[in-house]
């Protein structure tokens, strides 16, 4: 890659005032550089900033570009409603029952712009399987480190539950498997060649019977430091789900993955081992149960779907017993692709 896209400007006769309704729109803030009347105005948007540029010529035609949105928390409909209040005016309305379709929208200054189904509202639409995101690695892992920050408990030498590691040790290999999903979509396998072992990094265990890492978190930070390093690497996690394509291939012992999968591996290890340290930090611990779909419906698409997820996800990880179905005594996770319907 040799350019990125810095900023999609657009130029209009009120700099700041455009910026200011774009900002609403995309709830991004306005640079903290622009004031009323400035000729330019930046919406600082994560990835590619908006900026706005003041010119003397009208608008005059329709665009030969625009932007298309997907509301993230709330229905298609129901943001078009809210841009209309905001000041936006409706051009032309394409959308269908079954959430295909669109409704095009103008700006205040007449720039078109689109509204379509969020990911969320199509999948309950069509019955299609909703993926796990980069943003799902971010959530699972805040909210991990959220709650283990409330621990009441000062020695982390203390068991996880029912493991025969400490809190210490889980959650530092929690954190060490963040990292190795991380490093494996970085060095993904060549088409020809696929490798069959995860990269070459020192593994090492610090007791016998210990899990074995490739990256420890120094003793001498405390709790608070090992948090740190578990968030960072559920980052770099995160940022190479965000960054690979969709068609790199990793190895893992369950099978070649591909991005999603790693994703869903992150949060299903960062999900479960919760369980066992909150047994032994005394944290109260229950995941969303959208969440515990998700990565069932991506790495167990053969596990029950009439149950508790948070429970179905227990159950398949070995953790839990569901009415009818005894606690497993073994499992896998499917880390190949899957298709839309979700097979292999």
């Amino acid at each position: 890659m040799t350019s990125l896209i810095r900023h999609i400007t657009v130029d209009c006769a009120d700099a700041y005032g455009l910026a200011r309704f774009w900002s609403q729109v995309l709830d991004a803030p306005l640079s903290a550089e622009d004031s009323p009347g400035d000729p330019e105005a930046l919406v600082e948007v994560p990835g590619a900033g908006m900026l706005f540029i003041t010119v003397p010529e009208p608008k005059s035609t329709k665009n030969r570009l625009h932007l298309d949105l997907q509301p993230q928390d709330r229905t298609r409909d129901e943001e078009v409603e809210r841009l209309l209040g905001l000041g936006a005016t409706l051009v032309a309305d394409h959308r269908k029952p079954n959430g295909r379709g669109w409704a095009t929208l103008a700006d205040p200054e007449g720039n078109e712009f689109c509204v379509e189904c969020g990911a969320t509202e199509r999948a309950a639409l069509t019955g299609a399987r909703l993926p796990v995101t980069a943003d799902d690695v971010t959530t699972a892992v805040r909210l991990a480190a959220a709650a283990l920050r409330k621990s009441p408990v000062d020695d982390w030498q203390v068991p996880a539950g029912t493991l025969e590691w400490s809190c210490w040790e889980t959650a530092e290999h929690l954190s060490d498997d963040l990292f190795s999903y991380a490093a494996q979509l970085g060095a993904p396998d060549a088409p020809d060649a696929p490798s069959d072992d995860y990269l070459p990094y020192r593994w090492a265990a610090d007791r016998e019977n210990g899990p074995r890492n490739s990256v420890f978190a120094d003793p001498a930070a405390g709790p608070a430091g090992l948090l740190r390093t578990m968030e960072a690497n559920g980052a770099l996690l995160a940022a190479m789900v965000r960054t690979s394509s969709p068609e790199v291939r990793s190895y893992h012992p369950y099978g070649v993955s591909d991005p999603e999968g790693f994703a869903a591996m992150g949060v299903v290890e960062t999900l479960v081992h919760m369980r066992d340290l909150a047994a032994g930090l005394d944290v109260a611990w229950e995941p969303p149960a959208d969440l515990c779909d998700r990565v069932l419906a991506r790495l167990f698409p053969d596990a029950p779907g009439d149950a508790d997820r948070w429970t179905v996800l227990l159950w398949a990880t070995g953790r839990a017993e569901l009415p009818g179905r005894p606690r497993l005594t073994s499992w896998r996770w499917h880390g190949a692709p899957l298709d839309g319907a979700g097979r292999e």
